[in-house]
């Protein structure tokens, strides 16, 4: 195998995206940006620290891809406990995403929960998502995409309330790893033969095209051929060329400039 990895910052105030790659293991975390100001040591976030608590967890790389979820999840939950984070309000858990995958043989586990993606690309050039991402945010841009011309605030401030609503439907609409039991419900997991498997793909969404329209689904062909192209680079630097254009997040309505980036390519 051959590995390609990108861990990049965005606009944000600390990357709150995590990289795994050890060994046969690899994983992308997309830890939530906080909805409250408070921080913690060294000025980590709760998106911070959710992302990397549960990827150090999948770093022991010892179990089954559900134990070692259940684990991540529960460690988050133990390290917001001696935090004193109130657990029984859900706009203060620390929370994040995941896409983390096992390559043995010619086979690979894998587990995703949340908005992270995990993308076969066959030697035929067909290509195929392991899981169907629930797009909790759908309805917040689609909102945003009509506001946003008519303000000055940025979405953070434009949106709150709306953003503060989704993220209370947690582990009820859509799952994160946030230390609720719950959690485990959403988990996606499975055995995936790669016979024909030419690269495997795992990313969080700063890695995502930017959408103009957010409530048309999204077509993954450009970019899957502009990764052929040019690699996971070269397809970050298209995505990043075109959020420049729009600094204000009006045109392509997202909630930064530029997100945080976590992306590993699996060369077979």
């Amino acid at each position: 195998m051959q590995v390609e990895s990108i861990l990049e910052h965005g606009t944000g105030s600390v990357n709150e995206d995590f990289l795994l790659v050890e060994e046969n293991l690899f994983g992308v975390f997309d830890g939530a940006t906080s909805l409250t100001p408070e921080t913690y040591e060294h000025g980590h976030t709760g998106g911070f620290l959710a992302s990397n608590l549960a990827g150090e967890e999948f770093r022991k790389n010892h179990g089954t891809m559900e134990e070692l979820a259940q684990r991540a999840n529960k460690v988050i939950r133990q390290e917001m406990a001696q935090r004193n984070i109130n657990l029984n309000s859900k706009k203060d858990l620390w929370s994040t995403s995941a896409a983390v995958v096992r390559v043995q043989d010619n086979r690979m586990e894998w587990a995703q929960i949340g908005d992270c993606r995990i993308v076969c690309i066959y030697e035929s050039g067909d290509f195929e998502f392991l899981c169907r991402c629930q797009d909790q945010d759908l309805e917040t841009l689609s909102m945003w995409k009509k506001i946003g011309p008519s303000t000055e605030e940025p979405i953070g401030v434009a949106m709150h309330e709306q953003i503060t609503k989704v993220r209370c439907r947690m582990n009820l609409d859509y799952g994160v790893f946030n230390g609720e039991p719950e959690a485990i419900d959403f988990l996606q997991a499975g055995i995936h033969d790669l016979t024909g498997v030419r690269n495997i793909l795992l990313f969080t969404d700063g890695l995502l095209m930017p959408n103009e329209l957010p409530w048309e689904e999204r077509d993954y062909k450009e970019q899957v051929d502009l990764f052929r192209q040019s690699g996971l680079k070269g397809l970050r630097d298209r995505i990043r060329n075109i959020e420049a254009t729009d600094l204000g997040c009006r045109t392509y309505p997202r909630f930064k400039t530029h997100d945080d980036i976590a992306a590993v390519a699996i060369n077979m």
